[in-house]
C-alpha cells in the first residue's frame, strides 16, 4: 500500500465544511473541519484505488496579496 501526502483546502459554506483535493481533484463536505477532511480523505483513497495518478513534484503553497478596487 503506497503512502502520498497531498494538500487539503477548507472552507465553509453556510452550514457545511468543504474540503478540496487540488492534486486529485476530489472534493467533500462535513459539518466539522474534522469530518469534512476525514470524508475528503476517504473520497481520494478510493479516487486513487480506481484512477491512480501519475507521480508529480511537490507543490508549493503559499499566499498572495492583491489589491483591486
Amino acid at each position: 500500500m503506497k503512502t502520498k501526502s497531498f494538500t487539503a483546502i477548507l472552507y465553509k459554506e453556510d452550514d457545511m465544511y468543504i474540503a478540496e483535493c487540488p492534486e486529485v481533484g476530489t472534493v467533500d463536505q462535513g459539518k466539522t473541519i474534522e469530518e469534512a477532511l476525514a470524508n475528503l480523505k476517504e473520497a481520494t483513497k478510493l479516487y486513487l484505488e480506481e484512477c491512480p495518478i501519475p507521480e508529480t513534484t511537490p507543490r508549493l503553497v503559499t499566499s498572495i496579496e492583491v489589491s483591486y478596487a
